[in-house]
C-alpha cells in the first residue's frame, strides 16, 4: 500500500475533492484532471465547492523543507544517550526527515565518532540532520568543546535543549560563519533549532545575541567584527521548537497553551527587530498519534517533533528489554523524577514508571539531599535503607567509582567535594541517577527496577493507537515507518476536518487510520 490509498470521502488525500449539495445534503466525489465531476450530478444536486488536494508534506510550513532539504516537516527528536543513535539518525535523513543525534550525555570523543560515522554514510549532499547541544550547567566548558567539535566537522543543524538562558556556546554557533549572499541577505553556517517551554527563555532566542555575549566571544578571537556585526541582525535560532508535554526535560505544559504563544511571540520579536519573516515555530511533547499531529498542525505549527515513539523503535540504541517495556506503557506510566545533570537545582524530567522504581528512588534522593548537609549528616540507619533499598551498593564504594570518574574528566569537581560535603552528597546520588540511563540503555536486567527510561504519555497514545496493527510488534517499529504512518494518519484526518467543516456527515472509518506499510 503506498501513499496515494484511499483516504477519507473514498478520494486519495493527494487528490481534490468535489462537494456535491443537494436535499440529502453534501457529499464528497472525486474530480478528474479537467476538475470535471467522477460520477452523475442528481437533478436536485449542484457542484458546490472544491476542497484542494492535502499532501502529508505540506502540513507545515513550506520554508522548513526547503531550508532544510526535508521532504516532511517533521523531526525526529535527540533523545540523550545517543538512543537517537547515528542508525536512526542516517535512516530518518535518506527517508527526507530531519533528524538530531541524541548527543546529550555522551563524551566529546563519542559524540566525534557518531558524527563522523553519519557523515560517511550520508554524503556531503544531505544535510537534513544535526546533533544535539545540551546545557550544562554543572560543566559549562563542555558546551564550549561541543560547538567547536560541530563547527569543526561542518555539521549545520543543532538543537540547543534545557537552555534556561543564552550561553556563549550557543552565541558561538549561531554567529560564526554568519555572511552575506550575493543578494545581500545573511547567510547562515549553523542552524539552531531551540527547544522552549518558557517565553522568557524563548525571547532570547528569537533576539538577536546580545554584545554581552558576542564581545567576549570577539575577544577571544572566536568570531570576527563582522560576524559579530550580522549576528546583530538576526535571531540566534530560526526554528523554535515549543516542548509541550514531553519525555525528558519538560514543564508539562500542554500544547494547545504553549504552541500559540511562542507563535505569537516569534511574530512580535520580528516585528520589533525588522526581521523578513518570523521565526518558523514548531512542537514536540504528546505528538503520538496521527490526531495529535494533525491538531499541531492545525495550530500552527510549522513542523512537528517527537521523541518518545522514537525510542522503541528498532533504530534505537536502547536495549530491547527497554523498548518493550515502553511498548507495554500506557497513557498513565510516567512520573516525574529529579534530572542528574541538574539534580541540585531540582530541574525534573519524565520517565517511564510502569516497570521501574527510578522516580520513586530517585526523588527519595532528592528528598534526602534537601534535608542533609552532606553525607555523614545522614543518620547511619537511614544510610542504611539508602544503600540497600535504594542505591543498591555502598555509599563508599560509589564514591570511589564517581571520584575515580571525575578525576579524569574534571578535577575541578573532585576538589569541590572536598571542600563541600553537600556537593560531594549530590554527585554520588547523580552516579544513581546516571547509571539509571545506563542501564536501560545496556539492558542491565538485574538493576531494570533502576531503569531510568526518558518517555511522556505520547509513548502510551502510541502503543494504544498501533494496537493489532502491523506496527504493534516491536520489530516492525522503524522510525522511518513510524514517522509516515503520523504524517499520513494527520493529512488524512486534516482532510476529515475539512469535509466535516463543509457539512459531509463522516463515519468512523474516516476519522480512524489504521497504521500500514507505507513508502
Amino acid at each position: 500500500m503506498t501513499l496515494l490509498d484511499a483516504a477519507p470521502g473514498g478520494v486519495p488525500v493527494r487528490a481534490p475533492v468535489g462537494l456535491i449539495a443537494g436535499a440529502q445534503g453534501v457529499r464528497p466525489v472525486a474530480l478528474g484532471p479537467d476538475g470535471a465531476v467522477l460520477g452523475s450530478i442528481g437533478p436536485d444536486e449542484a457542484l458546490v465547492g472544491v476542497l484542494p488536494p492535502v499532501y502529508p508534506e505540506w502540513l507545515g510550513d513550506r520554508s522548513f523543507l526547503s531550508t532544510h532539504g526535508c521532504r516532511f516537516p517533521y523531526v525526529v527528536g535527540e533523545m540523550a544517550r545517543g538512543i537517537a543513535s547515528a542508525e536512526m539518525v542516517v535512516t530518518a535523513a535518506r527517508a527526507g526527515i530531519m533528524a538530531f543525534f541524541g548527543s546529550a550525555g555522551l563524551p566529546i570523543p563519542e559524540v566525534d565518532a557518531a558524527v563522523v560515522l553519519i557523515q560517511n554514510s550520508l554524503g556531503p549532499d544531505i544535510k537534513n540532520w544535526g546533533t544535539n547541544l545540551i546545557h550544562s550547567p554543572q560543566e559549562p566548558h563542555l558546551e564550549m568543546e561541543f560547538a567547536q567539535l560541530m563547527l569543526a566537522r561542518g555539521v549545520q543543524n543543532i538543537s540547543a535543549s534545557a537552555f534556561m538562558k543564552l550561553s556563549p556556546a550557543v552565541v558561538f554557533l549561531s554567529a560564526k560563519g554568519l555572511s552575506r549572499g550575493p543578494d545581500g541577505a545573511i547567510v547562515r553556517r549553523t542552524r539552531i533549532f531551540a527547544k522552549v517551554s518558557r517565553i522568557e527563555v524563548a525571547r532570547p532566542f528569537l533576539a538577536p545575541a546580545p554584545d554581552a555575549l558576542l564581545l567576549p566571544l570577539v575577544e577571544a578571537g572566536h568570531l570576527t567584527t563582522e560576524e559579530a556585526g550580522l549576528a546583530r541582525l538576526v535571531p540566534v535560532a530560526d526554528d523554535l521548537t515549543a516542548e509541550a508535554d514531553s519525555g525528558g526535560h519538560t514543564d508539562n505544559r500542554p500544547l494547545t497553551v504553549l504552541l500559540p504563544q511562542m507563535i505569537a511571540l516569534a511574530q512580535q520579536v520580528a516585528a520589533e527587530h525588522d526581521y523578513p519573516r518570523a521565526a518558523r515555530v514548531g512542537v514536540g511533547g504528546g505528538l503520538g498519534t496521527p490526531a495529535a499531529v494533525a491538531a499541531a498542525f492545525a495550530a500552527g505549527a510549522a513542523y512537528v517533533v517527537t521523541g518518545s515513539v522514537n525510542q522503541c523503535t528498532v533504530e534505537s540504541a536502547l536495549s530491547e528489554d527497554g523498548r518493550k517495556m515502553l511498548a507495554a506503557a500506557s497513557v498513565t506510566d510516567v512520573a516525574m523524577a529529579p534530572a542528574a545533570d541538574m539534580f541540585e537545582m531540582g530541574v525534573e524530567l519524565q520517565v517511564l514508571k510502569r516497570g521501574t522504581l527510578f522516580a520513586q528512588r530517585a526523588k527519595e534522593l532528592y528528598r534526602v539531599y534537601r534535608a542533609y548537609s552532606g553525607l555523614d549528616a545522614i543518620p547511619e540507619a537511614q544510610r542504611k535503607l539508602l544503600e540497600q533499598n535504594t542505591l543498591g551498593r555502598a555509599i563508599d564504594d560509589i564514591w570511589t567509582e564517581t571520584e575515580a570518574f571525575f578525576s579524569r574528566r574534571d578535577v575541578r569537581e573532585v576538589e569541590r567535594a572536598a571542600a563541600d560535603p553537600k556537593h560531594k552528597m549530590a554527585l554520588v546520588f547523580r552516579w544513581y541517577l546516571f547509571m539509571g540511563a545506563q542501564w536501560a540503555r545496556a539492558g542491565e536486567i538485574t538493576r531494570r527496577a533502576d531503569y531510568q527510561i526518558w518517555c511522556g504519555p505520547a509513548m502510551g497514545a502510541f502503543n494504544g493507537w498501533v494496537e493489532g496493527s502491523f506496527l504493534d510488534p516491536i520489530e516492525n517499529r522503524t522510525v522511518v515507518q513510524v514517522a509516515l504512518n503520523l504524517m499520513e494518519g494527520a493529512a488524512e484526518l486534516t482532510r476529515a476536518h475539512q469535509l466535516r467543516l463543509a457539512g459531509v456527515p463522516l463515519g468512523r472509518a474516516d476519522v480512524t487510520f489504521i497504521p500500514r506499510q507505507l513508502r
